[in-house]
């Protein structure tokens, strides 16, 4: 549209007859003023709508208008503290409804997770979506700028993969002209190809994992980041994980600091994110694991999810009586609905609460050689007031083709990074290994077709350099960042077992 102006300019337009075109987010009527919230992907804007003799052609229609109808309208904007992005718009002069909207079917009530599920294709619309997708796209584009600034090449790899990357149990096979082949879980094999040429590269694209699993940390398709880089030793890999995080970090704080403050989240948590990060030994998180701290972490986690259970409770009682009483049917639709929010949150304590005594078991029995499951990572990140590199795993639990330490060849060069906050794993890495002998080894220990892996030997034959590199998960990048419970909001249609709708 050639006269539109967006919402997130009006600021240099005060004063100055603009027009706008978007979608109504909500709209309230009152007498001879209209109050209609536009939301137009850059931002929202409250129309204040007057009865007059230039509104009077359009005012009746433009008073009935219904959430999600599309339409345009021409004012003036003014300045005003009090109003969503400071700035109203006055004056009106014209609108035009462009499509209508009836029977939305996302109210304002609230609604279960599953019907929202059902809804994706409309639910992203809600502001806090809203908000949540913009973080998101900031944090793309952060992950690129910053990889493109160290001298990183995209390399793009394929998707269709005729070898595993990772485990076995994860993979989506695929019919691939009557051969065999699978959904690529990482590309990371594939850049190591690359940065024999191009010392520094990454890739940047979705992958697949076909866990079983429907744990707020999983999906089954996701976005991956993943450089790798030549002549380089695990600390130089560490220090590049470092300064990645802590740039993408700076970078939402100073871009989308209204998004998070829209969806709550605490900045000063996130200010908090600075080098040096924590770093341990394997061997030092199963002593924490089994020390006194984490029992302390989880037992006081049952004492308070359990007040906050029983004052639910009170809540939702006193909400009932309330719902009984009142006099006014938008005071008992009020009352509904804070009485579903409450029972939401209460079943979700109840589940936590349920879930502790398994997790202080898991805790306390962990076996040294085994891997940290997730519960494990939340109690360790938790202890920990920034992100925390786990390094020098036992090589049985980790993949063929992460190097195994000279000095102990127990364990390989690796590293996981927790996140604060009970956020868990939000990157993996390691250094490669670049001994052909000993990754034939690793190959054949692992039972994988040496066949399958003739290329990837060939980086080993042909001037074998150190090497290493990591994956981030966006996602779950995301969901720290935002401070969100579950995944599933961190990417417009999430793929998660048993969701594949729309």
């Amino acid at each position: 549209m050639k006269d539109r102006t967006y919402i997130a300019d009006l600021k240099n337009h005060v004063d100055k007859s603009v027009t706008l075109y978007g979608w109504v987010a909500k709209a309230r009527p009152t007498g001879k003023v209209a109050f209609i919230t536009m939301r137009d992907g850059s931002g929202m804007c409250q129309c204040v709508l007057e009865k007059s003799d230039t509104t009077e052609p359009f005012f009746d229609v433009a008073k009935k208008l219904s959430q999600e109808t599309s339409f345009s309208i021409t004012g003036t904007p003014h300045l005003d503290e009090r109003a969503p992005g400071g700035v109203e718009l006055h004056d009106i002069t014209a609108c035009h409804i462009m499509g209508e909207s009836n029977e939305y079917p996302i109210t304002p009530k609230p609604h279960g997770v599953d019907f929202l599920m059902k809804q994706r294709h409309l639910w992203f619309r809600s502001q806090r979506q809203w908000h949540i997708l913009r973080i998101r796209a900031t944090i793309v584009d952060a992950i690129r700028q910053f990889f493109n600034g160290e001298g990183f090449k995209l390399i793009d790899t394929p998707i269709f993969a005729p070898a595993i990357g990772e485990g076995t149990s994860t993979l989506f096979e695929v019919e691939y002209f009557g051969e065999q082949i699978f959904l690529a879980q990482t590309g990371q094999l594939y850049v190591e190809a690359a940065c024999m040429a191009h010392d520094k590269v990454y890739c940047f694209g979705p992958t697949f994992r076909a866990e079983k699993s429907k744990t707020r940390r999983h999906l089954t398709e996701f976005w991956m980041v993943e450089p790798e880089m030549a002549f380089c030793e695990l600390d130089d890999v560490l220090a590049l994980g470092e300064r990645f995080v802590t740039s993408v970090v700076q970078r939402i704080l100073k871009d989308n600091r209204d998004d998070l403050e829209a969806i709550g989240r605490d900045i000063a948590t996130l200010e908090a994110i600075q080098a040096p990060f924590h770093k341990l030994r394997y061997a030092d998180a199963v002593d924490i694991l089994h020390g006194p701290k984490a029992k302390e972490l989880l037992e006081k986690d049952l004492e308070e999810k359990t007040a906050q259970v029983a004052a639910l409770n009170d809540k939702i009682t006193e909400l009932e009586e309330t719902e009984k009483t009142a006099k006014k049917q938008w005071q008992k639709e009020k009352a509904a609905q804070d009485i579903q929010a409450a029972r939401e949150d209460r079943a979700e304590l109840e589940e936590q609460i349920a879930n502790i005594p398994t997790h202080m078991r898991l805790a306390a029995e962990f076996e040294f050689g085994s891997d940290l499951g997730g519960s494990d990572e939340t109690i360790i990140s938790r202890l920990h007031d920034r992100p925390v590199f786990v390094t020098h795993y036992p090589k049985e639990v980790k993949a063929f083709y992460m190097r195994v330490d000279r000095s102990d060849d127990k364990v390989v060069e690796n590293f996981d990074l927790l996140a604060p906050e009970g956020y868990g794993e939000v990157i993996g890495g390691s250094m490669r290994e670049e001994d052909y002998d000993i990754l034939l080894e690793r190959i054949k220990a692992h039972s994988l077709p040496v066949e399958n892996f003739e290329w990837y030997l060939d980086l080993r034959r042909y001037g074998s350099v150190p090497h290493g590199g990591f994956g981030l998960g966006v996602e779950r990048t995301v969901a720290w960042l935002c401070g969100l419970k579950h995944i599933r909001e961190t990417i417009p249609y999430p793929r998660m077992l048993g969701k594949l709708y729309p």
